[in-house]
């Protein structure tokens, strides 16, 4: 097993093959995989291993989007307030739905397979992007779908009163879950431009169960600590995402390689290794991030461009149909809704 595998929280694993989410042929298929590799469920919990997404490929060969989706939604059914690891202290003591959203910063402590990113508007409340990064399209839906639908879960344990705060996956609705109760009552919504959770402006402040002031301050400083001694782990590509992430209106190759304190040939080649290039990873993260942008009409086109680094609204309009097919006021134009 590579520790650097995208994957699930391992207790959160364990948790499902205990389960009635998956058939007994599956369970036995996961173990006798899990036999191949030298660990079993004790081991992965003891050892702190996120179970591989790549699996679910090896059990459910056949797996695309729409039983993804599927399955990582069923799997979410099964989440428990312990299921997270570091995560879970602060999940229970959360004195609020947004101190329990903003958890998903941490989301690499427990889960490489997807990453988030903020958008805060006064009048909206905030939306969180989520992005999957197994390189595999339908396990990207199983892990997305896992990571928002566990987190609804979460907050209807958690919160009192949160039934406003929603999931949008940018895919087209699974036939299996069109009669879903988190469908049918608004809460999980499809072919949406951008897989997102958004929390209303009026949801942000809801309290929780369990707020424990103390216990959440002390817990978010100990998930700070271990989250700066991970980035001192992980590979060359996500350090170059994280700082695009930093500064996208910087970032410029030469930006990016003078922060990382390496050339520009260098950026290049170590990119290269990992099987993607700077304008690829710079391009998928602003694409995202313009959609995020765009959904929130309290900011204009003109700003969302500047932020992001275009130095004239034409060049980002080309940029962003380019990327999508639409300019940004036909995509906020259809979107206009969401």
């Amino acid at each position: 097993m590579d520790a650097d595998d995208a994957g699930l929280p391992p207790l959160a694993f364990v948790q499902l093959l205990e389960s009635q989410a998956l058939s007994p042929e599956a369970v036995t298929r996961f173990r006798r995989l899990m036999a191949r590799e030298g660990t079993d469920e004790a081991a992965l919990i003891q050892r702190d291993l996120q179970a591989p997404l790549r699996w679910f490929r090896e059990v459910y060969p056949d797996l695309d989007a729409e039983q993804g989706t599927v399955l990582g939604i069923a799997f979410a059914e099964q989440a428990q307030l312990t299921s997270f690891g570091p995560l879970s202290v602060p999940l229970v003591s959360a004195g609020s739905v947004a101190e329990i959203v903003e958890l998903l910063t941490y989301l690499p402590l427990v889960s490489t397979a997807v990453s988030s990113q903020f958008h805060a508007s006064a009048d909206h409340g905030f939306s969180v992007g989520l992005s999957g990064h197994t390189g595999d399209p339908g396990l990207d839906c199983l892990a997305i779908a896992y990571a928002g639908s566990a987190l609804l879960r979460l907050l209807g344990l958690l919160a009192y009163d949160a039934p406003t705060v929603t999931l949008h996956l940018s895919w087209p609705t699974p036939v299996a879950l069109t009669n879903h109760e988190h469908v049918l009552a608004g809460r999980l919504n499809f072919d949406a431009p951008v897989s997102c959770i958004h929390v209303p402006v009026e949801t942000v402040d809801e309290v929780c169960r369990f707020s424990d002031p103390l216990a959440y301050r002390i817990a978010i400083a100990n998930l700070q600590r271990t989250l700066d001694q991970r980035r001192g782990t992980e590979s060359f590509s996500e350090k170059v995402r994280r700082s695009i992430e930093e500064a996208p209106g910087l970032s410029s190759s030469q930006w990016v390689a003078n922060k990382l304190a390496v050339s520009t040939s260098t950026l290049k080649r170590r990119l290269a290794e990992e099987g993607i290039t700077f304008r690829e990873q710079r391009e998928t993260l602003l694409r995202e991030r313009a959609m995020l942008r765009l959904l929130d009409r309290s900011l204009t086109v003109s700003e969302i461009a500047g932020e992001l680094g275009y130095s004239d609204l034409t060049n980002f309009s080309h940029a962003f149909k380019r990327w999508t097919g639409v300019s940004p006021s036909e995509f906020r134009h259809v979107n206009r809704e969401s």
